[in-house]
């Protein structure tokens, strides 16, 4: 009797003792151990995963320096005569010139608005008395309106960097000594939008035809609620989608993924391993995975399984892994696999209890080593398949500083035309395209299209 009491009390003792170790484990958890984002880290600065070489400090070989260069055509010359008297007495102003030095400044022109009048003759026929106007353009539907660029630089303003809207309006204003009302800037931004309709269409187009997509998503605030916002991507393409839902249903109302056949990277979010496609799964999280579990939970297998990943990878950016090296790995990987789920074996169902038995973080992350061994490791099999997410997840980050700048949006539709409009300006960026005149050409009525 008093060994079955004492059985039970140390089975009690060994769950409180994981239990604790688990949430010392979440709150000494960062960007660096573990899923988190990096805002979410506090204060003191993070480890990096990269492998530290010796070089000299500086820009990177190959690297071309840049700096202001003298321009061959300035706008504006001041010529500075030489007056007065040389030393000897003799006048300047009768001596010819030797030479001709230069500086230049650059700096801004002073801005105001430029207003342009459009005046329209207006005849009547001597023969009927018909009274006939010329036609004004289509761009200057009313009787006063701000041009394409003002509305470029609000969209610019809001969309590109962040600016909330009364200080969007308040920017303007200080530059150029008038500016649009909130609303007019929301009306102009839900313009830009429904003008790049057919981008949109041929954006989803061009990242089906793509071999390789990044996916990711993450959290947004629309009038304090949670929604998310979700970015499929590649080298030179990148749609956003705002929605209400997490999963599936918003997957399927971006219009992409449900029908692409490629290969998706991702962070093994079960949504995305349900769809129909080959996956690849982010490395770079079972890096900071592995070391969470190493340097909190003592897992030696984790890390020896995170250093021997990190050098297969270099090995592989080097061009000086073999394929003896890459079956070397393979069975390393499995050998340390197997480790860790000896070391943290199945936690049993205890009678009575209903649902899924809950295992350790450990066992979790060698359980998902074990299944999905080919989807974390393509990148062994060719050089154009992806070690990590870090396309994505670098592409969606600009919402993490959006939700500091200028918070969430007002409204669902709000969502919508942010994600319209930035997978625009992402787009051209990753094209080396100006964002600029891309979005001074939605207002003008002759959308700029990247490649596709």
């Amino acid at each position: 009797m008093l060994t079955a009491e004492l059985q039970g009390v140390r089975a009690e003792r060994d769950r409180f003792r994981a239990e604790v170790q688990e949430l010392k484990a979440q709150l000494r958890a960062d960007s660096t151990t573990s899923s988190a984002p990096p805002s979410t880290d506090k204060s003191w600065k993070p480890q990096s995963e990269r492998v530290q070489t010796d070089r000299r400090t500086g820009g990177q070989p190959g690297h071309v320096g840049q700096t202001l260069a003298i321009s061959p055509t300035p706008d504006q010359v001041i010529h500075l005569p030489l007056t007065g008297h040389c030393g000897c007495g003799q006048a300047w102003d009768d001596v010819p010139v030797e030479d001709r030095l230069a500086r230049q400044v650059y700096d801004l022109p002073e801005t105001r608005l430029h207003v342009t009048e459009y005046r329209v003759e207006v005849k009547i026929c001597p023969c009927c008395t018909a009274r006939q106007q010329a036609a004004f353009p289509t761009t200057v539907p009313g009787q006063v309106q701000y041009g394409p660029r003002v509305q470029a630089l609000t969209t610019y303003l809001h969309t590109v960097h962040f600016i909330p809207l009364a200080r969007t309006a308040e920017i303007v204003r200080t530059l150029c000594g008038s500016a649009p009302s909130e609303s007019t800037i929301v009306v102009n931004l839900n313009v830009g939008a429904e003008r790049l309709d057919d981008f949109e269409m041929q954006l989803k187009a061009g990242l089906g035809r793509q071999s390789v997509l990044y996916a990711d998503e993450t959290g947004s605030k629309v009038n304090g609620k949670l929604h998310w916002l979700h970015i499929v991507t590649c080298a030179s393409l990148t749609l956003y989608g705002h929605h209400i839902s997490r999963g599936s249903e918003a997957l399927m109302a971006m219009g992409v993924l449900p029908d692409y056949r490629g290969l998706l990277m991702h962070d093994a979010w079960r949504t995305y391993l349900s769809l129909p496609m080959d996956h690849a799964l982010c490395n770079a999280h079972l890096l900071r995975e592995l070391r969470g579990l190493s340097e909190y939970f003592q897992q030696q297998w984790a890390g020896d399984l995170r250093e021997a990943l990190q050098l297969v990878y270099h090995q592989r950016k080097a061009k000086t892994l073999t394929a003896e090296g890459i079956a070397a790995f393979k069975a390393r990987f499995d050998e340390l696999v197997t480790a860790g789920l000896d070391t943290n074996p199945a936690i049993e169902r205890v009678e009575g209890q209903r649902g899924q038995v809950k295992q350790s973080r450990a066992r979790n992350v060698a359980l998902r080593c074990q299944r999905y061994k080919r989807e974390m490791l393509r990148f062994l099999d060719d050089d154009w398949q992806p070690f990590d997410n870090n396309l994505a997840e670098q592409g969606i980050r600009m919402m993490c500083v959006k939700r500091k700048i200028s918070g969430g949006f007002r409204s669902e539709n709000g969502g919508q035309v942010f994600c319209r409009i930035r997978s625009y300006v992402a787009t051209l960026q990753q094209q080396g395209l100006s964002v600029w005149a891309g979005l001074v050409s939605i207002f003008a009525g002759n959308v700029f299209l990247p490649a596709f």
